[in-house]
């Protein structure tokens, strides 16, 4: 049976690898920013365990998991928490660039760091969902889309670090996807939302999860997922 931590449960595509990895009997240990997430994540899948942080915090990470019990083996680490907030270069501010970065970049690095003991043990899988923005800017995309191609730079980097451990290190880059952060983007644009028109999260998880089930012999470094409409 296998350990994942995974970030963003709560909803979109988070909640739909947690719900496959849960109904399957994997363990689960959520990432939560606080204790009233915890409780409802943990009466959403029964057994699953939790971890008290704010990914929008990472410096304070550290003081947050001394203060708890991490997992003993972890297979897999899967980021899949994410923010984003639109704006032209000449609006956004620095608490803007430093919230994205943080909460996409600096945090799933200080999170990695602290599992990398567990993942070269069980010669786990590191998975990075990203997104297409970590390929290509566009405008009003600047401070989400630095983020994006830093966290494929963190990526690319782990990989060829960690190779010699046996830990796989992926990508994934879905398009835009349904669900609440899509809701916001639109919202942000002035566009009117139809989740019908994008990714259903179901097929993001359904890639994720090809992924972590590869045999050995094989490794996915970067998936691209782009809506088939």
């Amino acid at each position: 049976m296998a350990t994942h931590v995974i970030t963003g449960a709560g909803s979109g595509i988070g909640a739909a690898v947690a719900r496959r990895l849960h109904a399957r009997g994997d363990d689960l240990v959520l990432h939560v920013r606080d204790a009233g997430r915890a409780k409802e994540l943990t009466a959403e899948f029964p057994g699953a365990k939790t971890l008290v942080g704010d990914l929008a915090e990472p410096d304070r990470l550290s003081w947050a998991f001394s203060h708890q019990t991490l997992p003993d083996r972890v297979d897999s680490l899967l980021h899949i928490a994410g923010v984003v907030d639109l704006g032209r270069v000449d609006e956004l501010t620095p608490k803007s660039w430093h919230h994205q970065l943080d909460v996409n970049l600096v945090a799933p690095a200080e999170l990695t760091r602290h599992f990398l003991p567990q993942l070269r043990a069980a010669r786990g899988h590191v998975v990075f969902v990203n997104s297409g923005a970590g390929l290509s800017a566009h405008a009003q995309w600047s401070a989400y889309a630095a983020s994006k191609h830093g966290l494929k730079a963190l990526a690319d980097a782990l990989r060829e670090e960690e190779h010699a451990h046996g830990v796989r290190v992926t990508s994934v880059h879905p398009g835009r996807t349904a669900g609440p952060m899509q809701a916001k983007v639109h919202q942000q644009e002035g566009k009117a939302y139809d989740p019908s028109q994008w990714i259903d999260p179901e097929s993001v998880a359904t890639t994720i999860l090809m992924c972590l089930d590869l045999p050995r012999d094989a490794e996915v470094n970067d998936l691209t997922v782009r809506p088939g409409r």
